[in-house]
């Protein structure tokens, strides 16, 4: 149902509304974004000043990172390696062991994305009759289409699910292990994978542990990466997708929201209220963003000199990130680094107690 919102807070009396400016999010925003992300966008903003990343994927957001990925990242003649794969690949001897003998299991990728990196080791598992099924999982239809075309061109054979799902707000519904023949759920033992470092994505990523944590059964695995190292560290050289993702979102986000290039400016730096690298959208003049769409009708102030942020990634201490996976109800089995140990790769069960 949708709900009114009024702004809560006036121009003072003094101000003319002259000097204010106005950004209405395009009807493509609205066409993207359901109600309940909108809503969610509207509350980010008003609260957190910020749109969250995971926002970023949707629409034409999708062929941006799909773009940057291909371009920056994909193993090509030139660079022949890529961290996520390495890493994947240097682990697989472990997650297949643990597989029980003769079982099968289902590869549920969350934040799936174009699911290149999970391409050799799905190769892989599928030689030795490992895998049951692949599903993808991302909040953006767009990349779960990108994914469906890639996996069935390179395995037409297995049997691919997809579904939309934010995992910052939801577990992973059990209907998806569902084994069709009889339609009762699947006790396949599973791996879940959360690459691409979008764990230091997220703005509550205790929420998105337990998320997972509450999805797992006791013979699971949880598998992610990210980035090692200490964020106020940060020599200030701007990298990977700190650079070329962060442009292309910069845009997206100027053109959705309705702010005028010449009104703002992009600026990357450390936070230390969530010991985060950010990339934030600094405005020259005062704002009001207009968002009026099917029963909502809300007006988010922004003053002249405030920031949103539009990007965010948070490393790892190990310490730090033993105290949230413990915090969540999960235990370390196993980690490794890259050879330049400045990415990380973690494998969780459930926590027995």
């Amino acid at each position: 149902m949708a709900q009114n919102f009024h702004s809560n807070s006036q121009l003072p009396s003094d101000i003319s509304t002259a000097i204010s400016r106005t950004a209405k999010p395009s009807s493509e925003f609205y066409s993207i974004f359901s109600e309940e992300e909108v809503l969610g966008i509207i509350h980010a903003l008003e609260f957190s000043r910020e749109i969250p990343l995971k926002y970023s994927y949707k629409g034409r957001g999708a062929k941006i990172w799909d773009d940057f990925y291909l371009k920056y990242i994909i193993p090509k003649w030139y660079r022949t390696s890529s961290v996520e794969i390495d890493l994947l690949n240097n682990n697989f001897q472990y997650l297949n062991g643990n597989i029980q003998s003769g079982k099968k299991v289902n590869i549920i990728d969350v934040g799936a994305g174009n699911s290149y990196p999970i391409k050799k080791f799905i190769w892989r598992l599928n030689k030795l009759g490992k895998v049951n099924k692949y599903i993808a999982l991302d909040i953006s239809e767009e990349l779960l289409n990108l994914s469906r075309n890639n996996f069935k061109k390179w395995f037409p054979l297995v049997d691919f699910i997809s579904s939309t799902i934010d995992i910052e707000n939801s577990c992973i519904p059990k209907i998806l292990c569902q084994n069709q023949a009889n339609l009762e759920i699947d006790d396949t033992a599973k791996i879940f994978l959360h690459l691409g470092v979008t764990i230091g994505n997220h703005q509550n990523r205790d929420r998105v542990l337990k998320n997972f944590r509450d999805s797992m059964g006791k013979n699971d695995f949880l598998v992610f990466t990210n980035e090692t190292g200490s964020n106020s560290e940060w020599d200030g050289k701007i990298r990977g997708g700190c650079n070329y993702h962060v442009e292309g979102i910069y845009g997206w986000v100027k053109n959705k929201i309705g702010i005028k290039s010449e009104d703002c400016e992009l600026v990357r730096k450390y936070d230390l209220k969530t010991d985060s690298i950010v990339a934030n959208m600094k405005l020259h003049h005062h704002y009001i963003i207009n968002f009026s769409y099917m029963g909502i009708d809300k007006n988010i102030e922004i003053s002249e000199g405030e920031e949103i942020t539009i990007w965010r990634h948070h490393k790892y201490e190990m310490p730090k990130l033993l105290e949230e996976i413990e915090r969540c109800g999960l235990k370390l089995v196993r980690y490794n680094t890259d050879k330049y140990k400045s990415h990380i790769m973690v494998i969780c069960k459930v926590a027995s107690n």
